[in-house]
């Protein structure tokens, strides 16, 4: 191997390590509670943080425990969204939590990011709101009366801070290696997207006040959209997802489509480097744990169908019993009793 190729190669292990690290923190979601951290000491034993995130730990010992739901939202929420895809989100007890997946620059790495960033974000803003925090609480700058004539009132999410937290937690591993590097612009972009999908779908809640529930007076407040939302916002992102390539623009690196035909991307677009494995045989040297023994819809012609999601290598067929409640009648008061039925189906599971 010439000394250009080994340069080459050394650059890419220490780029696979770095964009591994970077998401780290997510192992957080591993843990049954933070919530004992009260001495900066332990932060030292959280696995998964580098230096600076410590630092923030020590500083924020009471947000910790939103981190923390934060990185399980965001698990759970992948897992939901690529239920049905060869790719399903599935984690390891080691790091990174992904596995080596993320460390590719692929769409699949760009939404994890996205919706990491976006469940810390999301956790941190509704324990401002519900005073879970000293550092934070409602949204005061939210007042007075609307163009559309209803009072500004009740506690409206202070998506500022938890937007601002995020920023400052998931992106400090980014920065503090600077942002030069194509992965570490193409990780702080889709941080922010993720951020983006709860400021774009944030919500009016109202309530009336009146006599006999009438709306003479009506307040409202903003409120963060449900998760399950978010996800969905980002799920569409992570299917037009564009593809990039780092060049010099003026004085500073940018991600710019690569192909030149693809208009350019926005901030709330998600990006990616590299394409995707097709993720159907196991490869644990690259993280990817394949499609054998996945459940598939025989039925369907998308990508849950057993000819897609098995990768045309056929499927196997068995009856298993399933046990349902059924029969079931409320009994005054105030219980439902149901009886136990069971019922054979059909599973299908890849070769």
């Amino acid at each position: 191997m010439s000394p250009r190729s080994c340069l080459r190669s050394l650059r890419l292990l220490v780029f696979a390590v770095f964009s591994a690290a970077a998401s780290n923190w997510l192992y957080l979601a591993k843990l049954s509670s933070v919530g004992s951290i009260s001495e900066e000491e332990t932060c030292e034993k959280l696995k998964g943080l580098i230096q600076r995130q410590v630092q923030m730990c020590k500083r924020n010992l009471e947000v910790m425990d939103s981190v923390r739901r934060g990185a399980q939202l965001a698990i759970e929420e992948c897992q939901y969204q690529f239920r049905n895809r060869r790719w399903n989100c599935s984690t390891l007890d080691s790091l990174p939590v992904f596995g080596k997946v993320v460390t590719q620059g692929t769409r699949e790495a760009a939404f994890v990011y996205a919706i990491s960033s976006a469940g810390v974000a999301f956790a941190v803003t509704r324990a401002c709101s519900s005073g879970e925090l000293e550092k934070c609480g409602c949204d005061r700058t939210v007042h007075g009366v609307s163009p559309q004539g209803f009072q500004w009132s009740g506690c409206s999410d202070n998506i500022a801070y938890g937007v601002a937290f995020s920023q400052s937690f998931v992106d400090v591993r980014e920065r503090s290696k600077g942002a030069s590097s194509s992965r570490a612009l193409m990780n702080l972009h889709n941080n922010e997207a993720g951020r983006k999908a709860i400021l774009t779908h944030m919500r009016v809640e109202c309530k009336c006040h009146g006599v006999s529930g009438s709306c003479e007076v009506k307040t409202c407040w903003r409120a963060v959209p449900p998760f399950r939302q978010v996800g969905h916002a980002l799920k569409e992102k992570f299917d037009g997802a564009t593809e990039v390539e780092p060049r010099r623009v003026g004085s500073s690196r940018a991600l710019v489509p690569r192909n030149a035909q693809f208009k350019p991307h926005t901030d709330e677009d998600l990006v990616y480097l590299e394409p995707s494995p097709d993720f159907c045989e196991q490869d644990m040297r690259s993280g990817v744990l394949g499609t054998r023994g996945r459940t598939c819809n025989k039925t369907s012609k998308a990508i849950d169908g057993c000819e897609l999601l098995c990768c045309g290598r056929g499927f196997h067929t068995a009856q298993v019993e399933l046990a349902e409640r059924c029969s079931c009648k409320f009994h005054w008061c105030c219980f439902v009793r149901c009886r136990q039925c069971q019922r054979l189906v059909e599973l299908h599971t890849c070769r």
